[in-house]
C-alpha cells in the first residue's frame, strides 16, 4: 500500500491519523475489488486548488477536491489535491464536523479511483452513499 501525504506551501497539514486513513483507504479500495497502487495526497490552499483547475482542467473556479486518475484495470493511483480551505467552507455550509467533511473528501477521491462518478444525479445519489459506508466504517456517526 502506498499512500501518501503532503501539504502546500501556505497550507497547515491537517489532524488525520496517517496510518488509520491508509489502512481504511485499502479497505474502501479492497472492498471495491480494486488494489491499492500508490495514491498521494496533496493538501492545498483554495489559490493552488484554482490553478491546478485553471491548467489542467480549463476550469476557473474553486472545488474542494481534483482527482488525477492513473488508475489500470484494478490497481488504482492518482495523484489527489484537497482544499483545505474549501473542505473548511463546507463544513460550515453544511454544518457538519470539519474532521467529517476532510475524511469525505479523502474517501471521495479514493472511490473516483475506483470507478465511481458523481455527473448525474443518480452518479451522485451512489457516490453519497459509498462515503456515507465509508465514514460509518471508520468511526463517523451518519
Amino acid at each position: 500500500m502506498a499512500v501518501f501525504f503532503e501539504s502546500s506551501e501556505g497550507a497547515v497539514f491537517p489532524k488525520i491519523r496517517k496510518l488509520a486513513v491508509k489502512q481504511w483507504i485499502g479497505q474502501i479500495a479492497h472492498s471495491l475489488s480494486k488494489r491499492l497502487g500508490e495514491v498521494s495526497y496533496r493538501f492545498c490552499s483554495d489559490k493552488e486548488i484554482l490553478q491546478v483547475n485553471n491548467q489542467y482542467l480549463k476550469h476557473d473556479y474553486y472545488t474542494d477536491i481534483i482527482t488525477f486518475d492513473y488508475s489500470e484495470g484494478d490497481l488504482i493511483a492518482g495523484d489527489i489535491f484537497i482544499s483545505l480551505d474549501t473542505v473548511g467552507s463546507n463544513a460550515v455550509k453544511y454544518r457538519v464536523d470539519y474532521q467529517k467533511e476532510l475524511h469525505r473528501v479523502i474517501i471521495h477521491g479514493v472511490l473516483h479511483l475506483c470507478g465511481l462518478k458523481d455527473k448525474t444525479d443518480e452518479e451522485a445519489r451512489q457516490m453519497r452513499q459509498a462515503e456515507d459506508a465509508a465514514l460509518q466504517l471508520y468511526g463517523f456517526e451518519i
